[in-house]
């Protein structure tokens, strides 16, 4: 018994869902019990976090780890209280799991050590170069999967600042949509054998359509 208890994760809050949600929200600060209010409340608060985080991080500024706990931070800061904290519970997709949740800590410092140094700051002049560092900083991340909840979107914040690095203006992904996440996901895949030419199609396709949506502004 003791053994169970030491492994056992349904003490942490991150574990554990909002009272009268049937399961369906993780408990959280705001007491919501209702999934699509807290997927308007997540919603809202990524819109505002885009411009803040512009102001936080300069054009010449080199990623870390921390950076990207601070950027699920201030997203999600006010909705759950382990947010910007590394996952303590292990994550899946349908059959794909995500790293172990112990292996976390070490596998970000060896993703500050790698791609966020090595594509960090942004500053490529191409747009081959910046697909590439977008895709391959993306990809690694998303298999890491540091957080409980929102990883997705927390993973596309450090490329909206990356292409902000680039000189690009935000980046618009409603292209990401109906067989286009199916494609996405496996992207996220490939990267399990180092094969990012996936993800580079997939950010190639937001550049086009980013370039699109503000030459039409």
């Amino acid at each position: 018994m003791k053994k169970s208890q030491r492994y056992s994760t349904t003490h942490l809050p991150e574990s554990q869902f909002e009272p009268g949600s049937q399961g369906r929200v993780l408990r959280n600060l705001l007491r919501i019990t209702r999934k699509r209010e807290m997927d308007v409340i997540e919603a809202e608060r990524y819109a505002l976090v885009q411009p803040k985080l512009m102001g936080m991080f300069t054009k010449e500024h080199r990623f870390t780890a921390e950076d990207i706990c601070t950027i699920h931070r201030a997203w999600l800061g006010d909705v759950y209280e382990w947010a910007g904290q590394y996952r303590q519970v292990n994550g899946s997709k349908g059959d794909f799991s995500f790293a172990i949740a112990r292996h976390v800590p070490k596998l970000m410092q060896d993703f500050e050590k790698g791609p966020l140094k090595e594509y960090t700051p942004c500053r490529f002049s191409t747009d081959e170069e910046i697909t590439k560092a977008l895709a391959v900083v993306h990809t690694e991340l998303m298999l890491i999967h540091p957080f409980r909840e929102g990883n997705g979107r927390a993973g596309r914040l450090p490329a909206v600042l990356m292409a902000f690095q680039a000189g690009l203006p935000g980046l618009d992904y409603t292209i990401i949509r109906g067989k286009k996440r199916s494609d996405y996901f496996a992207a996220v895949q490939s990267g399990m054998e180092h094969n990012y030419e996936p993800m580079k199609k997939i950010f190639w396709s937001v550049l086009l359509r980013t370039r699109h949506t503000h030459a039409q502004r």
